[in-house]
């Protein structure tokens, strides 16, 4: 998706035009705003394929600019990747709950940058998988009709926490879960459950797995993903 149009939310004009530059460069179209309010009203009339966001912005913020987006049926589907000073880890966890897709921290290489929007942009192009739809992802194959887990053609015998647990992070390899959007799918809204609960059910998980455990991976302060 190299002719993607992406739009940049930041009001630190130097990074806006650091990322613009880099941006340009791999031969993307892009858009740019200084506010939050800009923001929003490009994102509805220009509708980008993905959105850099600042998460500290003047006036409305970027958190309060996932939110609105992602409540808004025609730009739910935009990804976002934000922009975070580094250490904010309640921001970061705060802004993937509400939908954003991915996140980079400052002072940051535009090639990782460029990377982490690459890596966006080819998840968005595929389907997502469907609840019972069998996984097949490196040597794993997760049937959830069967609620079976094949491991190089071999039986691995989970709980049902653990099942639920490896069939969400392996359906979306690549996205990074917080802790609570793990417990809210396992186990549905307001489960009573701790975040040391979701680390023990992992560690269990890895154990299980032997060698294919090393494709969960720890997003430290945030939560888990699956490596793609």
């Amino acid at each position: 998706m190299a002719e993607a149009h992406i739009l940049v939310v930041e009001d630190e004009e130097d990074i806006q035009q650091l990322v613009e530059y880099n941006l340009l460069k791999e031969g993307y179209t892009v858009s740019c705003a200084k506010t939050g309010e800009e923001g929003m009203h490009l994102a509805r009339t220009e509708q980008p394929d993905l959105l850099v966001l600042d998460l500290m912005l003047p006036g409305i913020d970027g958190l309060e600019v996932c939110r609105s987006l992602k409540k808004d049926p025609v730009c739910d589907g935009i990804p976002i990747v934000m922009l975070t000073a580094k250490g904010e880890e309640s921001d970061i966890v705060a802004g993937l709950e509400l939908g954003a897709d991915d996140y980079i921290t400052k002072p940051f290489s535009p090639k990782v940058l460029i990377a982490r929007i690459r890596a966006v942009l080819r998840r968005k192009q595929k389907q997502p998988v469907a609840k019972d739809a069998v996984i097949r992802i490196h040597e794993l194959v997760i049937d959830p009709g069967r609620h079976e887990v094949l491991l190089k053609g071999k039986p691995v015998h989970l709980t049902y926490t653990e099942f639920r647990l490896l069939q969400l992070l392996a359906s979306r390899p690549g996205w990074v879960f917080t802790r609570y959007q793990i417990v809210n799918a396992i186990r549905g809204e307001n489960y009573a459950v701790t975040d040391r609960a979701v680390d023990v059910q992992v560690v269990g998980l890895r154990k299980k797995l032997g060698s294919a455990g090393k494709y969960i991976e720890t997003v430290r302060g945030v939560g888990y993903k699956f490596k793609d």
